[in-house]
């Protein structure tokens, strides 16, 4: 997916001003693009267009104008979008009970190792990798990077909404599974470049 540039940012004025109708946009858009899996885990595939919404954002809250910073800013979102041929989604462990913060937190160590987060596709499964640095031997993040990488057979089977999809989490402390919907899906293929296959219904 083609990096984001300052060009591609709206002036800071600008986007103040169709802020509310820019953010509408943009939740509708994400809403396609979430799915719960389980009660505490919540995934939101990101695109250009979830990454610009975050940089924006960004700038008009820390009121970032210094070309150089948001360069910066720019360079470490950037790494959100997915290269070709993948996806990548931001993965939240949702915790809403503020005093079993850390033992929910604690219950979900390793989660980020191989084969803990997959998506399955009939019989294929291709394993979430997790971004490094959001998990220390005493400590997790409750906000993580996730990329998948499907395999040719996957990417021509994805179009065929006949073939089942899911996403499931298989930690020895939470296990969970939710059917991916249907406009999910055409998410993905329009990420992976497939949306001009035909998808059988």
């Amino acid at each position: 997916m083609k990096p984001l540039t300052p060009p591609d940012l709206l002036p800071y004025a600008e986007y103040e001003l169709g802020r509310q109708a820019y953010r509408q946009r943009i939740i509708e858009l994400k809403k396609r693009r979430r799915i719960s899996v389980g009660d505490l885990i919540t995934l939101i595939f990101e695109n250009r267009e979830t990454v610009l919404f975050q940089i924006q954002e960004m700038i008009r809250t820390e009121r970032i104008f210094d070309p150089q910073k948001v360069q910066d800013e720019l360079d470490v979102y950037n790494t959100l979008l997915p290269d070709p041929g993948e996806l990548r989604a931001t993965l939240f462990i949702e915790i809403t009970d503020n005093d079993r913060i850390k033992q929910i937190l604690d219950n979900f160590q390793d989660i980020d190792r191989l084969d803990t987060l997959f998506i399955q596709l009939g019989e294929e499964k291709v394993s979430g990798e997790f971004e490094p640095g959001h998990s220390k031997e005493d400590k997790i993040s409750a906000v993580h990077f996730v990329r998948f990488r499907p395999n040719q057979s996957f990417l021509a089977q994805l179009p065929q909404t006949d073939i089942p999809a899911s996403i499931r989490v298989a930690h020895e402390h939470y296990q969970a599974e939710a059917k991916v919907p249907d406009p999910l899906r055409r998410e993905w293929l329009a990420d992976l470049e497939l949306d001009n296959i035909k998808v059988n219904t």
